[in-house]
């Protein structure tokens, strides 16, 4: 049986980064843009490119999920990939050194992990929340937490079943981010109509109006929260293998050699 598969890139433009097979550039918010050659563009069919700006790359997911025709299906960013390398942070600082840029896991690797996960996720972020809970660093990065407690009133209205997770992982200490992942099709359907049925409720229930372009932002930093809540609801049904990620930004020579000899 042949098996379909892909790890879509999102980006919001044009960029030059080396990419193992499988990986596609997905460019959301096309809707407002030109459209690159050998790209995706998440303005095709049913989609919800125009709420890029609110929705950061959830108009991508929301894309696959109504379009992505794959039976195992991924999720990176241009800058941001699943690294995989042994030895860790010292695997990818030598690999970079050695090749200059560190490059992407490859599909065929993601895809032996699978032979034994259900979900590949990145490693849970711990370094901002040492000494505050995930509730207390949405306060200090969002200057409120009304948005989530609009959230948390959602989705008792809808799944409250998930309310003791949400509360577990607000007062936790550690929150999976970026919104990434690799997994199967089906799965990624299954929390995808749970996400958006959630996200397009809370949409009509708070005015941001007068948000800036950060806070604009909001329905995407609510879906890292929400992704933690529904896995952690799903702990017993699924395998989860956290993978480390990294920035493009900062795996090239140049970028380590400066931190080591500054």
């Amino acid at each position: 049986m042949v098996i379909f598969l892909t790890m879509y890139v999102i980006t919001h433009k044009k960029f030059d980064y080396y990419l193992p097979e499988n990986y596609v550039p997905l460019l959301v918010g096309a809707v407002s843009k030109d459209k690159l050659n050998g790209y995706l563009s998440d303005d095709k069919g049913d989609n919800i490119s125009s709420k890029n700006k609110n929705f950061c790359e959830l108009t991508g997911l929301y894309w696959i999920w109504k379009h992505g025709q794959d039976d195992i299906v991924g999720l990176s960013h241009y800058r941001r990939y699943f690294s995989g390398y042994p030895l860790g942070f010292l695997g990818e600082v030598a690999a970079t050194l050695l090749l200059g840029k560190l490059r992407p896991i490859s599909v065929p690797r993601l895809n032996k992990y699978l032979e034994d996960y259900d979900w590949i996720l990145p490693t849970p972020e711990t370094k901002f929340f040492k000494k505050r809970t995930v509730l207390q660093q949405f306060a200090a990065s969002h200057g409120t937490t009304s948005d989530l407690e609009t959230t948390r009133k959602v989705l008792g209205e809808l799944y409250p079943e998930y309310l003791g997770d949400f509360d577990k992982v607000m007062n936790g200490h550690q929150l999976i981010i970026c919104n990434m992942f690799y997994t199967r099709k089906e799965y990624i359907n299954e929390y995808s109509k749970w996400l958006f049925t959630i996200l397009f409720k809370v949409e009509k229930s708070i005015d941001i109006s007068n948000y800036d372009e950060y806070q604009s932002r909001i329905y995407g930093f609510l879906s890292e929260r929400l992704l933690n809540v529904w896995i952690e609801h799903q702990q017993k049904r699924f395998k989860i293998k956290y993978l480390n990620i990294f920035n493009t930004a900062e795996m090239n020579r140049g970028f380590i050699k400066k931190k080591i000899f500054k």
